[in-house]
């Protein structure tokens, strides 16, 4: 996923009120911009570190930037959660995730289950449809890419809803997006929501596949390169 304006590098001053974060550009200017991360950011909001920011096209925005990428040791990761779905779409359409491979369609946002939406649906006339539930991944602990990195009563919610599509002869993958390239492994942070661990836990034993890929991240853009080990 390519960026479609150049992103514009800073300094993190702070991040508050969670979807607001305070940032010097290399203009020296300091700017308000839009934090769209609801998650905790453990690990990625350390005060002075470098940043990225998107200039919105929309003159009628209250915040014209949007936080991106925040530099973390040597890797860039990326903390927009508005993003992972489009770099999903884009993963499986360039052939990257092989496990999504061999469909005709992909629909994005189509409604299913009590009042929810999937992110994506694979479907093909020769096959079950596939339901598949994005999630952004932006912790990593003991080299571990770990999610979540807060507590997610909506994505405990998902995992009985993707289990429950399973059960009536569908196919369903939680597929975890690691917006970042330092972790080989992916597991679940059972210490931050061990109801989301254990609802994880009951909709693999239920046929609910799990995947994880790892991205390559540069102010250009966002790649999706290969998948990640599971600890599950």
């Amino acid at each position: 996923m390519k960026f479609p304006t150049p992103l514009v590098k800073g300094t993190l001053v702070q991040r508050y009120k969670r979807f607001m974060a305070d940032i010097i550009l290399e203009t020296g200017d300091k700017i308000t911009a839009h934090c769209a991360n609801s998650g905790s950011m453990m690990g990625v909001m350390d005060e002075g570190a470098e940043v990225w920011v998107s200039l919105a096209d929309n003159p009628k925005r209250k915040l014209k930037y949007t936080w991106e990428l925040i530099r973390v040791d040597k890797s860039l990761v990326g903390i927009n959660t508005s993003l992972p779905n489009k770099i999903a779409q884009e993963s499986i359409e360039n052939g990257v995730v092989e496990e999504l491979q061999g469909y005709d369609t992909l629909r994005r946002e189509v409604k299913y289950g009590k009042n929810s939406r999937i992110d994506i649906l694979l479907q093909d006339l020769a096959k079950p449809a596939c339901y598949v539930e994005v999630k952004n991944v932006t912790l990593r602990r003991d080299k571990l890419a770990e999610f979540p990195d807060a507590v997610t009563a909506r994505g405990t919610k998902h995992l009985g809803e993707l289990a429950n599509q399973v059960a009536a002869g569908d196919r369903a993958v939680m597929y975890y997006i690691t917006q970042r390239d330092d972790c080989d492994t992916f597991s679940v942070a059972r210490d931050i929501d061990p109801a989301y661990a254990a609802a994880l836990e009951k909709a693999m034993v239920a046929g609910v596949e799990v995947i994880c890929y790892g991205c390559k991240l540069t102010p250009e853009e966002i790649q999706v390169i290969s998948p990640l080990s599971l600890e599950i």
